[in-house]
Formats: C-alpha cells, sequence, structure tokens
C-alpha cells in the first residue's frame, strides 16, 4: 500500500487560475519524494491538498488507501512541519513537542517517553525546558521536525523547511533530515524550489511545472534523461542547441547545425527521423574543453564567471550558437577571445 496516492486531484482559485491540474501521484511507503518546481507551479498547494488545509475542486486524495478528502486535518495523522517552523513562542520546547499528543489525550507518563525520544531523534536532548527564542535557527528548525514526527505520523510534510536557513546550516541540516527520514522510515512529501536539494535528498524528484507534473523520476534520471526544455533547464546549468537530423545509426543520431557542425547524439526523448529539426539538451559540465587544433566543435570563450575553484564559460560557435561550459580550474583559465574546441560524448547529449 502506498501512503499517499493522488487520483487526477485539481485545484482551482478562481475561474481561469487552476493551482494543479488534474495530477496523478503515488508516494510509496517510505519514500522520500520532493515536489520540485518555480513559485506558483502548484507545490505548495498539492502539498495542502494532502495536508487537508485545501479541498480539492475534483479527484481523490488517500492516505493509507483509505479517502481523504472529506477528513478533517486533525484526523489525519499527519507530521507537518512548515517554513517559518510555526513554534509557539510562549510554550516550553517541552510543550512544543508534545502538544499533537496531548490532543491525542496520550498519558502524561507516555508523552514524557516519547517526548524524549523525539528529541533524541533530532540530537537535542535536555532542551525541554527551554523557549524557542533560546534556540538557534537549525535548533528551532530541528524542534519543529521532533514535533512532527513525536505524533508518529503517517506521512511527513515538509513545506520548504530549510529556506530560512544561511547556506552552511542549510547543507548540514539537509544531510541530517534526509538521515533522520531513512531511519525513521516514515514515507516524507518535501516541497522546494532548490534543485540541489531536491537531487540530494530525494528517492523520487516529481518536477512541476504550470499546475502540473512536468517529469517524475529518480534524481539521476530526471537529471541526465530530461524529457523537456522545461525539466533541463530547471535542473541544473543546460545548453540548448537546434539542430537537423542527418542521420540515424547503430552507433547514435547525427544531427547538424547551423554553422555546419555536426554532433553524435547518443539518446533521445523520442523517435526521430532524418531530415527533422531537433534540439538537443547539454549539461554544462559535460562539456570538455580542449585546444583548438583537437577534434570537437570549433568555438571561442565569449564570456566567463569565475565560480571560485569552478568557472563558468560562455561560448560560441561557427554558426552563432552559444553554450555555457562549467569546469574546474585545477588547469589554468581561459582568455576572452580564446579559440577552442568543445568535445562532447555521445551519451551526454539528448534530443528532447
Amino acid at each position: 500500500m502506498n501512503a499517499v496516492d493522488l487520483h487526477r486531484i485539481t485545484r482551482r482559485f478562481a475561474a481561469n487560475v487552476v493551482a494543479v491540474d488534474g495530477i496523478d501521484l503515488s508516494v510509496p511507503d517510505g519514500a522520500f519524494v520532493t515536489l520540485l518546481g518555480p513559485s506558483g507551479c502548484g507545490k505548495t498547494t498539492t502539498l495542502r491538498m494532502i495536508a487537508g488545509l485545501e479541498t480539492p475542486d475534483d479527484g481523490e486524495v488517500l492516505i493509507k488507501g483509505r479517502r481523504m478528502n472529506e477528513v478533517a486535518i486533525h484526523k489525519r495523522n499527519l507530521g507537518m512541519v512548515f517554513q517559518n517552523y510555526a513554534l509557539f513562542p510562549h510554550k516550553s520546547i517541552f510543550a512544543n513537542v508534545a502538544f499533537g499528543l496531548k490532543y491525542r489525550k496520550v498519558a502524561a507518563e507516555e508523552i514524557r517517553r516519547r517526548v524524549k525520544q523525539a528529541l533524541d531523534i533530532v540530537r537535542l536532548p535536555g532542551v525541554e525546558d527551554r523557549f524557542p527564542s533560546q534556540l538557534s535557527g537549525g535548533q528551532q528548525q530541528r524542534i519543529a521536525l521532533a514535533r512532527a514526527l513525536v505524533i508518529e505520523p503517517d506521512v511527513l510534510l515538509l513545506d520548504e523547511p530549510l529556506s530560512a536557513l544561511d547556506a552552511n546550516l542549510r547543507e548540514e541540516m539537509r544531510v541530517e533530515l534526509k538521515n533522520i527520514q531513512r531511519r525513521i522510515g516514515v514515507a516524507t512529501v518535501f516541497v522546494t524550489h532548490d534543485q540541489g536539494e531536491a537531487l540530494a535528498m530525494s528517492d523520487l524528484v516529481v518536477v512541476m511545472n504550470k499546475g502540473r507534473i512536468e517529469q517524475m523520476g529518480a534524481p539521476a534520471e530526471v537529471y541526465e534523461q530530461p524529457r523537456s526544455e522545461f525539466v533541463a533547464s530547471f535542473l541544473g546549468n543546460a545548453n540548448f542547441l537546434p539542430a537537423n537530423v542527418q542521420q540515424v545509426t547503430d552507433e547514435g543520431i547525427i544531427v547538424e547545425m547551423a554553422g555546419g557542425e555536426r554532433l553524435l547524439v547518443g539518446d533521445a526523448a523520442r523517435p526521430v527521423a532524418a531530415g527533422e529539426p531537433v534540439r538537443v539538451v547539454v549539461r554544462a559540465e559535460k562539456i570538455v574543453i580542449a585546444d583548438a587544433q583537437a577534434a570537437g566543435l570549433q568555438a571561442r570563450v565569449v564570456d566567463v564567471d569565475y565560480l571560485g575553484s569552478m568557472a563558468r564559460y560562455q561560448m560560441e560557435l561557427r554558426g552563432g550558437e552559444r553554450m555555457l561550459s562549467l569546469v574546474s580550474l585545477k588547469d589554468r583559465a581561459l582568455d576572452l577571445g580564446e579559440a577552442v574546441a568543445l568535445q562532447i560524448e555521445p551519451r551526454h547529449c539528448r534530443i528532447l
């Protein structure tokens, strides 16, 4: 049985505003599933429909196989962590974590045991008598997580819980949150617009755009085999090259670009035929920059961004196409105007 099943759920906020447009989604028990997309894509609305904070206009929400459309939020046995943590500032940490248990009429001794256990899980033992204002942002986030876990939820819902943290703490909590989820084994639905978080933490990434699911799959699958230009561009630095198919061979698909340059493409999201115009996607970090005399696409450096140990070069091909290349600076930096050859393995090229 899946932890969550969404069947054709739709949410409209006005006659011409469809926030979620008839999506289907299954969250396997114990899985970490991330809803990823830009602001306004429908990911938070989807989470809120699972929680019961929004009611679908059409479709069904099932939790552990049970229809939940008409079930109130406090009867769904869900743990939730919000972007702002939503801790009670006037209550002690013990009272904050125990809040959901008291409303479930759990015995006092059992509450003490489970609060202690939850604080141990998030590695904050012994803070029961403190107040939220006496904790750092990262510690408050852990308390919010402990409060969600203490009720032993069927599903854990996380609405951008790391976005208020600074970069270093965010990285630390990302690792910690995934470790806790694996240890507890609770099915988790995580909402974020951060591609790095989604790829690093998830068992399943669900890329959303304009209320619909563009693509879903394992992180490596979605990143390496994007089905659409939106997915490819939203996940990392991608180049899109207009070309025409010259020949389909056993080794791959030969395409020709505007300047006459030919490229061997190893993968396609759909069948293609000779003479067909296509768009080829190539990840910036998959491009190897060689000396101009070497084999490869002939180009020159037209711009550069220095990113610490990495550099992002913008190249111009002979036909005027622009390409980004993300490379390590362990070797020498390139000069503006320098002629180079760009080498790309067929397996790193994909026709959308």
